[in-house]
C-alpha cells in the first residue's frame, strides 16, 4: 500500500447495523525540515515527494529565490536535532512531533550560501504548521506578505477549459479515491493540459509539492501555467503562486478575503467556485475569455 494511504479499523454503522470492518485514511505525519542540520521548521502532511515539499516550502518562506541557492536535501539519518525548538502551535509542539519522526520524516537542507541560513535561522521561530492552516507560526499577518513585482501575464484561458480543470484534477487523484480525504494542486497550460499534480492532506502542501517540483526541475516562473486546487482558496495558496509566477489560480470553492487582497495586488487572476457550468472571478478578470 502506498505511503499516502493507511489501513484502518471502523465500524461502519448503515441502516441501524453495525459491522467491524477495514477502510483507507489518509497519511498525515509530521515532517521536519532542517537547514544545515538545524531545526527549522515541522510540517504536518503527508508522506511522498518531501524533497519537493521542502525546496516548495523553502521558496514561499523566502529562504531561497531559487533552485540556484539549494545544495541538497537529503533524509537524515541521525534522528536527534541540534537543538530542540519550544515554540508550541494548535496545540501539538515540535517537542512531541519530533518524538515521532524517523528518519524518513526529516530532511536536511544545505544551502549555497551559508550566510542564508542564518538569516533564515534567526528571523523565524520555530513553528509547527498545522495540515490544514500552512504557515499557522508566522507572527503577524504582515510577516507573510511578500513584495514582488506584479504578474503581467498576458495571455488567457477560455471558460470551457478552466471549467475542465477540476475534473480532469480529480481524475488524476488515485489515493483520495481510497480515502476520500486528500486535497489536491494541479498545474495546468493554458489550453486544459494537466502538467503535474500532488496530492496532500492540506492543499498549501499540495501546492508546495508542485511548485518545489517545477523548481527542482529549474522551471520557475511558471508564468504559462494555471494552478488548480480543490477546495478554498487560501491568502498562503495565492502566495505561493504569485511566488512562483503563476498568474492563474482556480479552486472549486471559495476564496478567502485576504487571497482576493494578494490575488489583486500581485496580478493573480483568482477564480472560486469552479464547478458545473460556472465561476466567479475575483481578481483580473482580463485572463478569462468568456463567449457573449
Amino acid at each position: 500500500m502506498s505511503d499516502m494511504v493507511r489501513s484502518v479499523d471502523v465500524v461502519r454503522v448503515r441502516g441501524g447495523q453495525r459491522a467491524s470492518e477495514q477502510d483507507r485514511a489518509a497519511t498525515e505525519e509530521p515532517l521536519e525540515i532542517r537547514l544545515h542540520s538545524r531545526p527549522f521548521a515541522v510540517v504536518m502532511r503527508t508522506p511522498g515527494a518531501d524533497r519537493e515539499l521542502a525546496a516548495g516550502f523553502l521558496l514561499a518562506e523566502g529562504v531561497i529565490a531559487g533552485a540556484d541557492d539549494l545544495g541538497t536535501i537529503e533524509y537524515c539519518t541521525d534522528e536527534q536535532p541540534q537543538s530542540a525548538p519550544s515554540t508550541q502551535s494548535h496545540g501539538f509542539s515540535a517537542v512531541s512531533a519530533r518524538s515521532a519522526v524517523a528518519s524518513s520524516n526529516v530532511v536536511n537542507v544545505t544551502l549555497m550560501d551559508e550566510p542564508r541560513v542564518a538569516r533564515a535561522l534567526a528571523d523565524r521561530r520555530q513553528v509547527t504548521t498545522n495540515a490544514s492552516c500552512g504557515m499557522c507560526g508566522r507572527l503577524t499577518i504582515e510577516s507573510l506578505m511578500v513584495r514582488l513585482p506584479p504578474i503581467d501575464a498576458s495571455w488567457t484561458i477560455a471558460a470551457p477549459v478552466l471549467l475542465s480543470m477540476p475534473p480532469r484534477l480529480r481524475a488524476a487523484q488515485s489515493a483520495f479515491d481510497e480515502t476520500g480525504g486528500l486535497h489536491a494542486a494541479g498545474l495546468f497550460s493554458p489550453d486544459g493540459r494537466l502538467v503535474d499534480m500532488a496530492e496532500d492532506v492540506g492543499r498549501h502542501n499540495a501546492v508546495d509539492k508542485v511548485v518545489g517540483r517545477m523548481l527542482l526541475r529549474e522551471q520557475l516562473p511558471l508564468s504559462t501555467h494555471a494552478l488548480c486546487v480543490s477546495g478554498r482558496t487560501s491568502f498562503e495558496i495565492v502566495q505561493k503562486a504569485a511566488i512562483a509566477g503563476v498568474p492563474v489560480v482556480a479552486a472549486v470553492s471559495a476564496p478567502s478575503s485576504l487571497a482576493i487582497d494578494l490575488a489583486r495586488a500581485s496580478g493573480v487572476t483568482l477564480v472560486g467556485f469552479v464547478r458545473d457550468e460556472g465561476f466567479n472571478i475575483y481578481a483580473h478578470p482580463q485572463r478569462i475569455v468568456t463567449l457573449g
